[in-house]
């Protein structure tokens, strides 16, 4: 058998084996695998934060990191508070969505032609009896409970990463006798610390600029919960493509929803795709560059393949993920070909 086929062969093996094993243990590791990106997000924003003027340097790096904690906590404090304010506020305006809803459905029908103008009855009847209510609330329920035991198994991981990162190092060490092997161990862990801690860091100042950006702009023209749309469209950019479609796509349909004018719906939707664009192209570009070396066509796929294994969480990781997989290949005789074909220009 031919030496390349035979690698080919093993390495598709390998690859099958390791999705089935990612898939089987996606309750597992998804909660590990957020808690070392979180980690990463600590560490870049005490990076960035040394390199602030003036007091940047002044500060001790025990404090830096406890600053990025706090910041990461009440980043998730105010995620918290504003999904349920965004429940009450959505349960106080159901009867105007209501009649909202009622007034788009005869529109569309006046504009199709149909004989018949839907009620409130016939769009009930049609949808919503076909739901059940009790089972749609106790799912929402175990969902809110699983999240929530999610965050505070991921906040255990991250407290215990901190702290036995200190001994990193003397592991690394003891892995092998041989020197060489050593420094390429640490040479890979630390170009992976700096790429992804410094991706996440910057990622994140990105998505609060854009959330920023877009609450003024939901703000000024009058949209309900402008707060929670500002901070899901923050954590859509993270997600790659996709994510930047939903920012617009999703806050337009519910202003929509909430004033029952298409133009206005249209006009929201131009002002978050005009922000969309100077963060993709200008912000992005400015500050990121191509820290991460990824194909554009290799991001679209890679997501695709996460999010398939681990749902909604596998496209958030979908990036730093794929990164931290390229930067193990090239190292690798066996594995830097496909690092080449994985990277934007073939430089590894």
């Amino acid at each position: 058998m031919n030496e390349g086929f035979r690698v080919l062969v093993y390495a598709t093996v390998f690859a099958v084996l390791a999705g089935w094993v990612l898939y089987l243990g996606r309750d597992i590791l998804v909660p590990i695998v957020f808690s070392v990106m979180a980690m990463y997000v600590i560490l870049g924003s005490a990076r960035l934060l040394e390199r602030a003027p003036v007091i940047g340097p002044a500060l001790p790096p025990r404090l830096r990191y406890g600053l990025s904690a706090l910041a990461m906590l009440a980043a998730l404090l105010l995620l918290g508070w504003l999904v349920m304010d965004s429940v009450d506020a959505l349960v106080a305006q159901a009867p105007h969505y209501q009649a909202q809803l009622v007034a788009l459905a005869q529109r569309g029908a006046t504009v199709l032609g149909l004989e018949s103008e839907p009620s409130w009855e016939t769009i009930r009847r049609g949808a919503l009896d076909r739901l059940s209510l009790q089972k749609l609330a106790a799912s929402l329920l175990l969902s809110l409970g699983a999240i929530l035991a999610g965050l505070t198994v991921i906040g255990l991981y991250v407290v215990f990463l901190m702290v036995e990162r200190g001994h990193f190092d003397a592991k690394v060490a003891a892995l092998s006798d041989d020197p060489a092997r050593v420094a390429q161990v640490r040479r890979i862990v630390t170009d992976i610390n700096h790429r992804i801690g410094t991706y996440l860091a910057l990622k994140t100042l990105l998505s609060l600029l854009l959330g920023l950006a877009s609450w003024i702009i939901l703000a000024a023209m009058g949209v309900e919960l402008a707060g929670f749309w500002a901070l899901l469209i923050g954590l859509l950019n993270y997600v790659p493509y996709i994510g930047s479609v939903l920012g617009v796509a999703l806050p337009a349909l519910f202003a929509l929803l909430q004033f029952g004018d298409l133009k206005t719906a249209l006009l929201l939707a131009g002002g978050l795709s005009v922000v969309q664009f100077l963060n993709g192209n200008l912000l992005d570009p400015y500050l990121m560059g191509s820290s991460l070396n990824l194909s554009p066509f290799v991001i679209l796929v890679c997501l695709t393949v996460w999010t398939a294994l681990w749902g909604m969480a596998g496209a958030f990781l979908a990036v730093p993920l794929t990164a931290c997989l390229v930067m193990v290949l090239a190292e690798f005789n066996g594995g830097r070909p496909i690092a080449v074909l994985l990277s934007k220009k073939g430089e590894v």
